[in-house]
């Protein structure tokens, strides 16, 4: 099967049973410091999730472009991508386990849908805790379809799943394909790693407070998502994605420049295509960002360089990103037509990156030259530096060093590297704390804060100023805003007096759900790089403004508080950012 065909199945699949189709949303989050880019196809939904009605109504599909970087050290296996596609359904305070359960075995195994044996399927339920009963109802709903005892399993906290350390949570039921070279054990067993999981159906029954105690959501909810890219796999008789449509055109190119085959350097080439896919999409985004050195720009810049080291294994050492990028683009353009029309864009910054990382490479060179030469040994410390300053994987530093006949310490420098993962998980640990998720009061205030502040720079500054992107916690606001010049301390106290000018005229907040292009005629500003359905939701502030948004906010301005901007600074070319409270 094609990727076309998949994605065009479920659509139609969960059309039939009364869902709208919804667009991805960006890759990049708007409003949510939870999370550096979304993971789930849930992640734009929390606001809907927690209780804001959806102007799609209650029954939601869509296919969520993702990106996780925590399984950076698992890619080249075969169930790992560091950028993703996330089939969903969603049930907003509609139907329930029952139906979710029925309708994900209808799709996988009908003859008319995916008509996959059940003899190659596995399923887990949530065995309960002291907080949560065991979910004998899911385990009961899968016996009643036909699904064998022995391929039941009750487990633990994989089968709990919430949207970070506050926020809608529940006991969830995972599917599971058979993957190995024999014919399907008779058990299930969900610790053998040739059981690949391919669909999780969330039943989000609470809601976890700060302090760690479920409350019953009023509404309950179901959230499932089907991994694209393993379903493929799957359904192509495949044992991983890289062998599907998703990803041949990009290996054979590879090929084609190293002189190679895939079968002599199916990991190198495997990274190297993960990577780069995951690099146009950042970029290709309409929120896409360049690559930095902090956060997002980080990890779209360690993606691109870790991608050109590997590349340099398989005997690539003429320029050849944008190359990949081309064939991304044609295989990918199509549906995703927003990298189409960034072309430009990601041509450009994957080759100014490429060009950056060619001279810190070079410094590296010299760097090995001066060890090899000095030491006559490259110990721990000195493979890590190469491997954490210059880009060097210990493979490259290895070779090098046997064509020198000296050693390498790879023992030691795997347990540098171990320190350096552990020091990394805690720092990204941090990122899945606040965010909208929380629906703090605080957070609340800021979030209609935000929609006061961009339309007081567009009274008080310029018509012309526009969102370009924004990010909110409980203790502050983020915004950012297309603008050529810093702004004046004049200028700040100006919008900064416009805002608390609003605030303090008690203007009534209301929701309003419309046609999309009603909307637009109405003059409603939009978010920068959010695709819209054809029926959207409007917050109106009084006559002052209006806004596609989703939620949550206050209902009336006088809730907010007082408004201050802390910080006014560049954010990148031709963008500013303002840093804001609300006390």
């Amino acid at each position: 099967m094609d990727p076309k065909t998949l994605r065009e199945k479920y659509f139609k699949f969960f059309q039939s049973k009364g869902h709208s189709l919804i667009p991805s949303a960006s890759l990049i989050p708007n409003n949510d410091a939870s999370v550096l880019f979304n993971t789930a196809g849930m992640q734009p939904l929390v606001p809907y999730l927690l209780g804001q009605p959806h102007p799609q109504g209650t029954r939601l599909v869509n296919i969520q472009k993702s990106l996780r970087t925590v399984d950076f050290d698992n890619i080249g296996d075969n169930t790992h991508n560091t950028f993703f596609q996330m089939l969903g359904n969603w049930s907003l305070g509609d139907y329930f386990k029952k139906e979710a359960i029925e309708w994900s075995f209808e799709f996988l195994t009908s003859k008319q849908w995916l008509n996959i044996s059940l003899s190659m399927l596995g399923f887990t339920v949530y065995r309960g805790d002291e907080k949560v009963p065991r979910d004998d109802e899911a385990h009961n709903l899968w016996k009643h379809l036909g699904v064998p005892e022995k391929r039941i399993a009750f487990c633990g906290e994989d089968n709990f799943w919430s949207a970070g350390d506050i926020g809608p949570c529940g006991p969830s039921t995972e599917m599971f394909y058979w993957t190995g070279d024999s014919v399907a054990p008779e058990t299930f067993d969900p610790e053998d790693n040739r059981w690949v999981e391919i669909w999780n159906d969330v039943f989000m029954t609470y809601n976890r407070h700060a302090d760690g105690s479920l409350v019953p959501l009023v509404k309950k909810n179901v959230d499932t998502g089907m991994g694209f890219e393993r379903t493929l796999a799957v359904l192509n008789h495949q044992k991983s994605a890289y062998e599907t449509g998703l990803f041949i055109p990009i290996i054979k190119c590879l090929e084609e420049l190293s002189g190679t085959s895939y079968v002599q350097h199916k990991r190198e080439m495997r990274i190297v295509a993960d990577h780069l896919r995951s690099a146009v999409f950042i970029i290709g985004d309409d929120n896409g960002i360049a690559p930095s050195n902090v956060d997002r720009g980080y990890i779209l810049r360690r993606l691109i360089r870790r991608a050109i080291r590997y590349a340099k294994l398989i005997s690539i050492n003429q320029s050849f990103t944008t190359a990949i990028a081309r064939v991304i683009i044609n295989e990918y353009g199509d549906y995703y037509t927003e990298l189409k029309h960034n072309q430009t864009k990601v041509f450009d910054e994957l080759a100014k990156e490429e060009e950056r990382f060619s001279q810190t490479l070079e410094k590296g060179l010299h760097i090995f030259e001066k060890l090899a030469s000095t030491k006559g040994t490259i110990n721990a410390e000195d493979a890590f530096l190469l491997f954490q300053s210059y880009g060097f994987p210990l493979e490259m530093t290895q070779e090098l060093a046997t064509e020198k006949d000296i050693a390498v310490d790879s023992v030691g420098f795997h347990k540098e590297f171990e320190k350096h993962q552990e020091l990394s998980r805690t720092a990204a640990a941090g990122m899945f704390k606040g965010g909208l998720a929380d629906h703090s009061e605080q957070t609340v205030r800021l979030h209609t804060a935000t929609h006061l502040l961009n339309e007081a720079l567009r009274k008080v500054i310029s018509p012309e100023i526009h969102q370009r992107g924004s990010n909110i916690t409980p203790e502050r606001l983020r915004f950012d805003f297309n603008f050529p010049r810093k702004l004046t301390p004049e200028e700040i106290k100006k919008v900064e007096d416009e805002v608390n000018r609003v605030i303090h005229a008690h203007i009534v907040v209301t929701r309003k759900e419309m046609p999309h292009d009603d909307a637009l005629r109405l003059g409603a500003e939009m978010e920068f790089g959010v695709k819209y359905p054809a029926q959207v939701s409007v917050y109106f502030v009084g006559d002052y403004s209006k806004e596609f948004c989703g939620g949550p906010h206050v209902t009336n301005t006088k809730e907010i508080g007082s408004f201050k901007i802390v910080k006014e600074e560049a954010s990148a070319a031709g963008i500013r950012r303002i840093k804001a409270v609300v006390e």
